[in-house]
């Protein structure tokens, strides 16, 4: 994560040397203050009732020269303390990247930009469903969203105590937030009802968010600070994405771009500073590696890589931590897949071919599997595999992955070869090869050098817009910008669907590179 520029963030502190009252000069406390903020900076600010109470004895104790702690809030600048000169301590911000798995928090030091800290948590949410439906079906049963949103908010705190304690500072001394989760996370962070987002014709209780004080959602830090969470598109287009195409910066260039996040759903932005059209669409799980036998998360011992020689079948394969094999990830999962498939052990349709391989393609639980790791390899002392069931969820899900950025395509009347920039954000982003995702005919065959992994792209958007208070209306602008396809009412994404579920697809040439690398024996 590149280091923030401080020059222009969210919170500054502002150094004055106030002229000392006298008969001539008789303005009070608030509106010295006010007037020698506006002479610097152009906009009155606003002053809290809790800071007036103390206003006067810091002015004079400070004989006037002082430091004052400047938010952009709900209506502009906001005085959000004031100490002597050189008094305030540390100032700092979190920027959160508030995941339905994994809560990643990054603390910053609002005067250097220095990045300080970095933790990231499990979501202790996940206690009452894995899925975000099960946990939205939690939040209407009796005092469930209470439950989620106490659970959430007492995550934050937890950090914001050993961040900011680890960097010898308190909360208090936290002036900002800015988090950006996806639409249901939002609701629950702050409360508020998520039965409508699940559900014809698909609602959110708000798109839109005000900027909170932190005593509203419930956080500790310093009570005159701000708390922005980013704003939503739709049901299943969230403020993650928003920041994620901040991270991009695909919102400021000529280029047409596509930005894909791979989860739970596969969410998808198409376009540049002009234009954007955005959709989401059901497509991940499987790609994430929750739903299959041995699929499990990018966790030490989860196998990332995989190598089969084409010629002698051969496999090796390597693991998060060089640890023994525990289970597939997601990028370990897309490479046996496009491995297979090149090494002729599974079939265009998915089958598996067990002549090919009969020391790795065994049967069980009354079903062919291949194994890529032996009981004697693995930690647990069971083989690692993927069965031909798994093959069958594999297809569908990158099949519906293809289908949805195809239909984007086609509803602005383009091809994936006007595309210059491909960026695939999370962690997904991080570790897929996207020559193997390719191969499956999960992404376009484009030119390689047009994938860029973003990472933890919510993250750096929230990082981002921390450090530059300009982008509050950059994102209003995003927001009013971007058309959103509801992909669950659309027939031709059906329609295009069935093509997609073959390995790499039924019309090869829209994978030419994969139809030259395999030859012409693999497509028969």
């Amino acid at each position: 994560m590149e280091q923030p520029d401080s020059r222009n963030g969210l919170v500054r502190v502002s150094s004055l040397d106030l002229p000392k009252p006298d008969l001539s000069d008789n303005r009070s406390h608030e509106a010295r203050l006010r007037d020698g903020i506006e002479s610097l900076f152009g906009k009155r600010p606003r002053i809290s009732l809790e800071l007036l109470k103390k206003l006067g004895r810091v002015m004079v104790d400070a004989d006037y020269s002082v430091d004052a702690i400047l938010t952009e809030g709900a209506c502009g600048v906001e005085v959000a303390d004031l100490y002597p000169r050189n008094g305030s301590g540390p100032v700092l911000g979190m920027a959160v990247d508030l995941g339905s798995t994994s809560v990643v928090f990054h603390l910053v030091d609002m005067v250097t930009g220095r990045m300080l800290r970095t933790t990231s948590r499990h979501n202790p949410q996940a206690m009452h469903g894995e899925d975000i439906l099960e946990r939205i079906l939690f939040a209407g049963r009796g005092d469930g969203l209470s439950v989620l949103q106490n659970e959430i908010v007492q995550l934050f705190n937890e950090a914001a105590e050993e961040l900011s304690r680890k960097s010898g500072a308190a909360p208090g001394s936290i002036y900002y937030w800015t988090v950006a989760g996806n639409t249901t996370m939002s609701h629950f962070f702050l409360g508020l009802d998520p039965s409508h987002i699940c559900k014809e014709p698909y609602l959110p209780a708000a798109n839109r968010f005000d900027i909170f004080k932190p005593h509203e959602v419930g956080l500790i830090s310093n009570p005159g600070g701000c708390v922005y969470v980013f704003p939503n598109i739709g049901s299943y287009f969230g403020g993650d994405l928003i920041a994620a195409i901040i991270a991009s910066g695909m919102h400021k260039g000529e280029a047409v771009s596509m930005l894909v996040d791979v989860g739970t759903n596969a969410e998808v932005v198409l376009g540049n500073r002009e234009w954007m059209v955005a959709c989401a669409g059901a497509a991940g799980p499987a790609l994430e590696g929750g739903i299959l036998s041995c699929g499990m998360r990018a966790q030490p011992g989860a196998i990332e890589r995989v190598k089969i020689d084409p010629g002698t079948l051969s496999v090796r394969y390597e693991t998060i931590g060089d640890e023994p094999p525990k289970g597939l990830c997601g990028s370990g999962i897309i490479d046996l897949l496009a491995e297979m498939f090149a090494a002729g052990i599974v079939e265009q349709t998915g089958k598996l071919v067990k002549e090919r391989a009969p020391e790795r393609v065994k049967e069980i639980n009354g079903e062919l599997v291949f194994v890529l790791a032996m009981p004697d390899e693995t930690s647990h002392g069971r083989p690692v595999y993927i069965s031909q069931s798994d093959i069958k969820n594999l297809i569908r899900s990158k099949g519906a992955m293809y289908t949805i950025l195809n239909v984007v395509i086609q509803s602005v009347g383009i091809t994936f070869d006007d595309i210059e920039n491909f960026f695939v954000a999370g962690a997904f982003g991080n570790y897929i090869d996207p020559e193997k995702a390719i191969t499956i005919g999960m992404l376009p065959d484009i030119p390689l050098e047009r994938f860029k992994g973003l990472g933890n792209a919510a993250g750096e958007g929230a990082l981002k817009l921390l450090m530059d208070k300009d982008l509050l209306a950059e994102i209003e602008r995003l927001c009013d910008q971007i058309t959103y396809l509801e992909m669950n009412v659309r027939g031709d994404f059906m329609n295009q669907l069935t093509g997609a579920l073959f390995l790499p697809h039924t019309d090869w040439n829209r994978f030419p590179s994969v139809k030259k690398k395999l030859g012409c024996n693999s497509l028969s």
